[in-house]
């Protein structure tokens, strides 16, 4: 089997790290690993296979020679070295909001666009999309495919890894606090996250919608290829570690049925049924954490609209709505010979 130069910016973050994991968890095909970071990180220790590599700058000359790079560490940074990174004929999954809404690269989710891959070329950037987007979407595919949405309503209840590994350590440093009963204090988001919600993910933006809210619009109908699907979305910040969880209200063309949701959702690559009310099964964060699937349950008729459904899904943002993702492109590309 052919093995590839694999590049990954910002290999320190909690992304980066999950993406060394991964592709040492699926054996993907590596020749050499490049890990690269900040100033900062310079001459830090990762280990991967058993190897410890020392990570290196991040610089304009990190991608000479490199089959695909992977990015973990921000839209500026993205920005950047990206393109430059393209112009080397290196292949690049920027995991940043950077290049999403640039017509000239792909936003790709495996399951659910696979085919938009090949458009890639002009830019070598492909683009892994927002992290809450990924865990909506998987599983509205197949309904989609069978009944064609119409509008989505969709509720998020995200978690404090969504904002790095200093907002976990902000959350577990507030309970720690609360539990001594000293001041809980706040530093990574506006208010305590501990024991509380934040109406707000990102900016807040002129139609008084936030910008994480926006990225679900944006998103959503480019990935599905339906510029004028009717999409509302509220996002809020929750006191768990990690896995995002979506409450997801659709309305189709086609009515369907609880069952028949069921059945296709169960039938879908990329998703797992939690669903049985009587034993109180349902899929929640802390089961989720560490898992590749994003997991849906609480499926159910709306009772408001007679082609409304109603479903509840949760993804491990760090997995599935980062690191794994990008890789699954990698991984897809290959399957289709595009490298």
């Amino acid at each position: 089997m052919k093995s590839y130069n694999v590049a990954v910016a910002g290999v320190t973050g909690a992304v980066g790290q999950e993406m060394l994991k991964i592709l040492e968890e699926r054996n993907f095909p590596v020749k050499q690993l490049k890990p690269l970071a900040s100033q900062r990180s310079v001459g830090k220790i990762v280990t991967f296979r058993g190897e410890k590599i020392p990570v290196e700058i991040l610089s304009t000359e990190s991608f000479q020679g490199m089959d695909f790079a992977l990015f973990s560490a921000g839209a500026s940074i993205s920005k950047e070295f990206a393109p430059l990174a393209g112009q080397e004929g290196c292949i690049v999954i920027d995991n940043s909001s950077a290049f999403r809404q640039d017509p000239d690269v792909p936003l790709i989710i495996p399951e659910v666009n696979p085919g938009a891959i090949v458009d890639f070329r002009k830019k070598n950037i492909i683009a892994n999309p927002n992290c809450t987007t990924i865990v909506t979407i998987v599983p509205l595919k197949p309904l989609h495919d069978y009944g064609r949405i119409k509008r989505v309503v969709a509720s998020s209840y995200q978690a404090a890894s969504g904002a790095g590994a200093k907002a976990m350590q902000e959350l577990e440093d507030q309970v720690k606090e609360y539990a001594f009963g000293r001041e809980m204090v706040a530093g990574v988001f506006p208010y305590q996250i501990a024991f509380n919600l934040i109406p707000q993910v990102d900016v807040f933006l002129d139609n008084f919608y936030s910008k994480e809210e926006m990225k679900m619009v944006w998103e959503t109908r480019k990935i599905m290829g339906e510029p004028d699907l009717q999409i509302t979305a509220t996002c809020v910040r929750v006191p768990v570690l990690r896995a995002h969880s979506v409450s997801v209200n659709i309305e189709t063309e086609k009515k369907i049925t609880r069952d028949k949701a069921i059945e296709l959702l169960s039938a879908f690559p990329g998703v797992t049924v939690q669903d049985d009310p009587a034993n109180r099964v349902y899929p929640m964060p802390w089961l989720v954490s560490g898992k590749d699937n994003c997991y849906v349950g609480r499926i159910r008729e709306d009772i408001s609209c007679p082609n409304g459904l109603t479903l509840w899904s949760v993804g491990d943002q760090i997995r599935k709505g980062a690191a794994l993702n990008a890789i699954q492109i990698a991984e897809l590309l290959i399957e289709k010979k595009l490298v």
